[in-house]
């Protein structure tokens, strides 16, 4: 019996080119006074992350915090599924795993407000890897059913609408009634931004003129007649030797004759207090991370930690996060499993955000025991 040469993987199941190209958009000053659509709006936004790390800090602190996941299923060979293709599904780049690749779907949403991932399937139509599409390789329009939105992809001069939707995870953050593009989390903080920069610009230009001090000498040639007239040649001699005196590398003295002044110049300005401006400038865009500022290394408070109502905040805000994730997480797996010919009845299930040390959760459980027995004994008697 002849034995067939058995094809590998990769050459049965080839992947699906990827629909989207990867072009990014126009590079704009964060301090630009308009926001810019599309591609351009986000390299508005990452160019302010550059810019200030603290709101770059502020993102992947909400990217960590919103905590990992995993997929429960109700068939044990879905579940079999489900667990392989999360560990081990390309993410783009070098990543790999569902999670990494949510981690990185959340990051560009919160700095965009709009994103769109991309699942890319084998020969057989089953998904095989995962990808972000790039802000400006894509658009967003409204649907003719005037609800649903249409994804198109710029991969030429004009927008051709995607051959396989089903294949695209379009997600937006807080959008505005009737728009189809998300809200980023940075809306707002470029002003703010454009005036912490100037302060800091300031501040440095200030410190430069301190650090590297200019003199002004001054030769005062007297009432006498000889010395005025070779005042000119005197005040030239002086200044070559002033010079030499102070030549960078070498310490020398300066010895002159006659009515000579030194002083520094700009040594009676005193260098403005910024901590005042700053901090409110740093105040505008830590409200708007949500975070408490001890948790962006801003120590206002030498005794400042969280409390219980910014646990719980904090929290909502997480929790709102995981709502808007959640959707995307299960499309991709759902897909999986049907395409595979597997049961797709599944839950998202999130880890618990613990905000608080282990001290105040283990005082909770206590008092929770406590009232817990209260409860049987009342019930007993």
């Amino acid at each position: 019996m002849g034995l067939r040469k058995r094809k590998s993987e990769s050459e049965t199941k080839p992947r699906g080119a990827a629909q989207f190209s990867p072009e990014r958009g126009t590079d704009y000053s964060f301090s630009a006074p308009a926001y810019p659509p599309g591609g351009a709006r986000c390299e508005l936004y990452r160019r302010l992350r550059e810019s200030v790390p603290l709101i770059d800090a502020a993102v992947y602190k909400l990217v960590r915090l919103t905590g990992g996941f995993h997929v429960e299923c109700e068939s044990p060979q879905s579940q079999k599924t489900v667990d392989r293709f999360s560990r081990g599904v390309p993410a783009g780049g070098n990543q790999t795993g569902l999670f990494a690749f949510v981690s990185g779907f959340f990051e560009e949403l919160l700095t965009c407000g709009t994103v769109v991932g991309e699942i890319l399937t084998d020969g057989d139509g089953v998904p095989c890897a995962l990808m972000l599409a790039e802000p400006g390789s894509f658009e967003l329009k409204r649907a003719r059913d005037g609800f649903s939105v249409d994804v198109y992809s710029v991969n030429g001069a004009l927008p051709e609408k995607v051959r396989h939707p089903e294949l695209c995870l379009p997600c937006v953050l807080n959008p505005e009634p009737g728009a189809v593009y998300g809200s980023p989390l940075l809306k707002g903080m470029p002003f703010v931004s454009s005036v912490l920069m100037k302060i800091y610009e300031s501040i440095g230009m200030n410190w430069e003129r301190a650090g590297n001090i200019r003199f002004a000498v001054t030769y005062n040639p007297g009432s006498d007649p000889a010395d005025r007239a070779y005042a000119a040649e005197r005040a030239k001699q002086m200044a070559e030797e002033w010079s030499k005196a102070m030549r960078p590398g070498e310490v020398r003295d300066f010895v002159c004759a006659g009515d000579v002044t030194v002083k520094v110049i700009g040594a009676d300005s005193a260098i403005p207090d910024s901590a005042v401006p700053v901090r409110q400038m740093l105040e505008q865009i830590v409200a708007k991370t949500g975070l408490p500022p001890f948790m962006l290394g801003l120590s206002w408070s030498s005794t400042e930690r969280m409390s219980q109502q910014q646990a719980d905040v904090l929290t909502s805000e997480l929790e709102a996060y995981r709502r808007v994730l959640t959707p995307v997480i299960e499309k991709i797996c759902r897909l999986l499993l049907r395409r595979s010919g597997l049961d797709d009845r599944l839950t998202v299930v999130w880890d618990d955000i613990t905000m608080q040390d282990e001290v105040a959760l283990s005082q909770a459980d206590l008092n929770r025991a406590k009232a817990e027995k209260i409860r049987r004994d009342m019930s007993i008697d």
